[in-house]
């Protein structure tokens, strides 16, 4: 759920805004415990255009606790896209090369979840975007420097397996998870004006 505004000053567009994450049946464990993982974070956002071909922008969002661990967490990124000609498109068709990066770092869990910090990462996404009318199509790789431990740590996939490197105050029986794999996304959809 969100709520916010957007705000314009000369070319840049602002989008300030507070989502709530809500989780309903977040999961059981031990059984008969509801796990809450339900939060709140405050987003920041600016984009511009320049030109027709160009379009730059810049976020951050902060949680006091996020995913209810006790760690307040912290998200900035930074994107460009880049329009591509439209005399070299068939007719009707339009398509933009965009990519982008962030960084999330994040405080100390609450000491009944460790008291250690969540591990901080790096992303990133790079794709291309087709759209004709109001059908579009978006093609995209998403990565990150998570290794299979840390994404056990960050994402506590219940599925995760052994094998890992033990570290023991993190992750004292060395599990881990391919939730954070390198991937890539095909979406499809239709935009009705």
């Amino acid at each position: 759920m969100s709520t916010g505004v957007r705000p314009s000053i000369g070319n840049v567009d602002l989008d300030l805004g507070w989502t709530y994450y809500l989780y309903p049946s977040s999961g059981t464990t031990p059984v008969g415990t509801t796990i809450d993982i339900n939060y709140w974070e405050f987003v920041a956002r600016a984009d511009s255009s320049f030109g027709e071909a160009l379009h730059l922008a810049a976020g951050s969002g902060f949680s006091p606790n996020y995913s209810n661990t006790g760690a307040w967490s912290n998200y900035t990124a930074f994107g460009v896209g880049l329009q591509l000609p439209r005399n070299s498109l068939p007719r009707d068709l339009t398509a933009s090369v965009t990519g982008g990066a962030g960084y999330f770092w994040f405080g100390n869990q609450s000491a009944a979840l460790g008291g250690f910090p969540l591990p901080a990462y790096l992303n990133w996404n790079a794709g291309v975007t087709f759209s004709q009318k109001s059908v579009n199509f978006d093609l995209r790789y998403y990565d990150t420097n998570l290794s299979k431990e840390q994404c056990f740590i960050l994402t506590g996939d219940m599925n995760g397996g052994f094998g890992g490197r033990i570290d023991l105050v993190t992750n004292p029986e060395g599990r881990i998870s391919n939730w954070c794999n390198a991937t890539i996304v095909a979406k499809f959809w239709f935009a009705l004006n």
